[in-house]
């Protein structure tokens, strides 16, 4: 089969590439830096070098796909309106899908993404998610994975300068639904590998799920901090400090609305509603591991 996968060498997107190439299909990849995917044409894949933004583009490295992964990638720091961009990229995906009559569509969403309005970009994949299900006679799975384990990286600076680490959500009763990219990866992969889904559907994926508190002991733990504390700011010390840690404005006020939407529990109770059967394997242990060797590295580079 001949696949197309956006997102270019990003950690989900690498990983899902790499695993259609094993498995002997021909792949091209779309992204922005040639130099991103020397590694991929090395093994294998085909470049297509472009923005999600431009429609004619689209079109063109679609043509000939028999399915497509399709993923908003992050914005440039000059983006005006974070959730437009995001529902005009999901227009964009939709279009070039149906000029090309593709027939399956695997869809990064979010946990969240049934939220018309209040998660920050997440409700901007909500619009994506309607663009592309405006399609008729072509199957789209979309993957709405929780938290990515990699976004608790943020803390390390916080951890080394204040010896906390926190945001403007969380407490003793909130579990946070979190997730390996590696295992979205593997799930996408099973899914365009198999292309035996139908209709329009939607697929959870979470590998654990555990209070703030819970997290902070955990990995606190894991870097020789075991008494580390997890603290929930308020909203506009927490946009204070995402302004003070170089986000635009209009990054830190959909950050800081995503978190609200976290700790009222609406982004997630559509999640708990559809709870996944199975959770992946990758668990916060693991991670673990990974957030005590950055954090490690990092504090000898601060130190040298």
């Amino acid at each position: 089969m001949k696949y197309v996968i956006t997102g270019g060498a990003g950690h989900i997107s690498k990983l899902l590439t790499e695993k259609l190439l094993d498995a002997g299909h021909e792949v091209t990849v779309i992204g922005r830096n040639a130099k991103n995917l020397a590694g991929l044409v090395t093994r294998g894949a085909k470049a297509a070098i472009g923005s999600v933004e431009d429609l004619d583009f689209l079109i063109s490295s679609f043509m000939g796909a028999d399915a497509v992964y399709t993923m908003v990638p992050p914005p440039g720091f000059a983006v005006k309106n974070w959730k437009a961009l995001i529902g005009q990229i999901g227009k964009n995906y939709a279009q070039a899908i149906g000029a090309n009559h593709i027939k399956y569509v695997v869809n990064l969403s979010s946990v969240g993404a049934d939220m018309e309005d209040g998660a920050g970009p997440v409700s901007g994949l909500y619009h994506a998610e309607q663009a592309l299900n405006e399609l008729g006679n072509i199957n789209i799975k979309h993957l709405r994975p929780g938290y990515f384990f990699n976004n608790l990286l943020s803390n390390v600076g916080m951890i080394r300068n204040l010896n906390m680490m926190g945001a403007n959500f969380g407490g003793p009763d909130m579990k946070l639904v979190m997730v390996a990219t590696e295992d979205i990866a593997h799930v996408a992969a099973e899914q365009l590998l198999a292309c035996d889904f139908k209709g329009h559907s939607v697929e959870y994926i979470a590998g654990d799920e555990r209070t703030t508190d819970e997290i902070a002991k955990i990995l606190g733990t894991a870097i020789g901090k075991p008494s580390l504390q997890w603290m929930v700011f308020n909203d506009e010390q927490a946009l204070n400090g995402m302004i003070q840690a170089g986000l635009p404005m209009e990054m830190a006020k959909n950050f800081v609305e995503m978190n609200i939407a976290l700790r009222n529990g609406t982004m997630a109770a559509d999640y708990w509603k559809n709870r996944p059967a199975n959770l992946q394997k990758t668990k916060l242990e693991d991670f673990a591991k990974l957030f005590a060797k950055i954090y490690n590295e990092e504090e000898i580079a601060v130190n040298h």
